[in-house]
């Protein structure tokens, strides 16, 4: 057991100078040399297996220990600063990878709606090209003569020059019957805007021809009355029909654009036969003076009859107005 004593008190104490004296006095030999035979004692025995260093050794030993710590954790921080580096990268490249994944479906995104403006442009060029028609044809042409002619006409009746305005009579009624052949045999030549023109010049026509003929004492007042009320009434009804069918955007200058075709008028069977009567009704009494049959009871009677008829033509257009107009839509 004394070896054991002395390797513990010596490991305890350290082995400094004074001990290893004392054990080379004691023993008869030096410090390194015991500690020789400890260790050659100790591997004999199996009684402690430890290595007796001296205090340089353990110094040493020490500090390549800690030299090889830290090389093993620097080699380590390297690996994982490696390691980091890489995740690093690779979360780069996925953000990346998304980012042009994005990119490009945003381009796409931005080149389809871009097309699809386009298209819709087109499609609106198109609408507009096709609301659009040719209004300069022979029918349209004779018709806008015809209303540029009705202010003279009333004006020559006014001045008592009769058999002038009988003559200019005529004339606007072959025209008014010229428009209409022409229309109907030549299709090239026929258009939605006559629909609306013609009505519009008769009615400006006979408003021109009651009232300078009630001016003249020609024809009665009341008669006057119920052929201007209706013609004003048909006149705004075709502005209302007209504001009603025009399609947004509702501009004053596409309103009045007479190229831009919306709705097409189609005059009933009472309208026509009104118009005939009021026709024969404005020439009987116009040649009146002409071939003195003034206050004749026929020509009261043919008032009277044109009267009633004006009436049930106005009334017609209230009952049938879904019929009497169609508005224009694009196919």
């Amino acid at each position: 057991m004394l070896p054991a004593i002395v390797f513990r008190q010596m490991h305890a104490g350290g082995l400094h100078h004074g001990a290893a004296t004392t054990l080379k006095h004691v023993l008869g030999v030096g410090g390194n040399s015991f500690v020789n035979c400890l260790n050659r004692y100790a591997a004999a025995t199996g009684f402690i297996r430890i290595s007796f260093l001296d205090i340089n050794q353990r110094r040493n030993w020490d500090v390549a220990r800690l030299r090889l710590y830290a090389d093993a954790k620097k080699q380590s921080l390297h690996l994982r600063t490696l390691q980091g580096r890489d995740l690093l990268q690779n979360a780069i490249d996925k953000q990346r990878a998304e980012f042009i994944e994005r990119k490009n479906f945003l381009v796409d995104d931005i080149r389809e709606a871009r097309h699809k403006v386009q298209e819709r442009v087109r499609e609106k060029i198109d609408e507009i090209r096709e609301e659009r028609e040719n209004i300069m044809t022979i029918p349209n042409m004779l018709t806008i003569s015809r209303a540029i002619l009705s202010p003279y006409i009333g004006y020559v009746i006014v001045q008592g020059d009769y058999t002038m305005g009988m003559s200019l009579l005529v004339i606007a009624g072959i025209t008014d019957l010229l428009d209409g052949q022409i229309a109907r045999r030549w299709p090239s030549q026929a258009s939605k805007a006559g629909s609306f023109l013609d009505p519009m010049a008769d009615k400006l026509l006979m408003g021109s021809l009651v009232i300078s003929l009630c001016y003249s004492e020609l024809l009665p007042m009341w008669l006057t009355g119920v052929v201007v009320f209706r013609d004003v009434f048909l006149i705004g009804a075709g502005f209302v029909i007209r504001y009603i069918s025009l399609p947004p955007p509702k501009t004053f200058s596409r309103y009045f654009d007479a190229t831009h075709v919306t709705a097409q008028l189609e005059p009933t069977f009472i309208s026509k036969v009104n118009t005939g009567v009021q026709l024969a009704t404005i020439g009987i009494s116009l040649g009146a003076p002409i071939w003195n049959y003034l206050d004749h009871p026929a020509l009261h009677g043919l008032w009277y009859l044109t009267g009633v008829t004006t009436v049930a033509a106005a009334l017609s257009y209230v009952i049938n107005r879904r019929d009497t107009f169609k508005i224009i839509h694009k196919k």
